[in-house]
């Protein structure tokens, strides 16, 4: 093999190895906090799965070197690695959906779900609006970018290419990540439904006592200063235990969940 044969046949494997990596990296572009919003131009997501990976390609040369020398076929490659994209993706993304529907939950129990509904392209009431920004501004600070890189290297450790996961076994992780989500939804929401309830019984409580009052009137404005006032306390302990369970499901997203 003369030298610019050798070159050429170097410049297509090393072509094809980033664009494995790509086949993975995009669906995880197209579903991760912040990169993957609607409000994101599809260049720029098109350019941020380029940038990861070129920066994850040299990487993974040692294991998906071997991988090209074998030569599986190319439509196998090519649909293992977006199904395994697409499966850490729509793990990451419940995260999101998870805090949505805590700031859901919250809003409807505190009076205050149609306040600012319209904020987002997806409708959703202000307070989730309020959580998923602040969310995604402080993963990206915390190096969230940083830790998709090394989630891109380790995933394949855990799933490795050209081998789909058992189907069984994606069946547990998917449900035990949803139950997960609606569980981590329900417990950042916790200390409003229970301001909520206190508010009804005491509502319940003031009606028999005096039933020519008004108590809507009087407790309507209460409730939702104190749905503003717990979400002034405790955002930042909310959007810090979200952050910490998404850095957990980077860190092992075949943890426990």
């Amino acid at each position: 093999m003369t030298g610019p044969e050798a070159l050429l046949r170097l410049g297509l494997d090393v072509l094809w190895l980033h664009a494995l990596v790509f086949f993975r990296v995009a669906p995880m572009i197209a579903l991760f906090p912040g990169f993957g919003e609607r409000t994101v131009p599809v260049r720029v997501k098109l350019g941020l799965a380029l940038a990861l990976t070129a920066i994850t390609g040299p990487a993974l040369a040692p294991v998906l070197g071997p991988l090209l020398a074998a030569g599986p076929g190319p439509a196998r490659l090519i649909l293992t690695e977006t199904a395994i994209g697409l499966l850490l993706g729509l793990g990451i993304l419940l995260f999101v959906l998870a805090l949505q529907t805590a700031g859901s939950i919250a809003a409807q129990s505190t009076s205050l779900a149609q306040i600012l509904g319209g904020a987002s392209i997806t409708p959703m009431p202000a307070i989730g609006h309020l959580l998923v920004t602040g969310a995604v501004a402080l993963a990206m600070i915390l190096g969230l970018h940083l830790r998709l890189a090394e989630f891109v290297i380790e995933s394949y450790r855990l799933f490795p290419p050209a081998r789909l996961p058992g189907a069984a076994g994606v069946a547990a992780w998917g449900t035990g990540r949803v139950a997960h989500a609606f569980a981590l939804a329900f417990t950042l929401a916790a200390p409003f439904v229970i301001a909520s309830m206190l508010y009804n019984l005491t509502l319940g409580v003031i009606n028999r006592a005096m039933p020519q009052l008004m108590v809507v009137f009087v407790g309507a404005p209460a409730i939702t200063a104190a749905g503003l006032v717990l979400l002034f306390l405790l955002a930042p302990a909310i959007i810090g235990l979200w952050a910490d369970g998404l850095r957990a499901f980077l860190a092992d997203p075949l943890g426990g969940t």
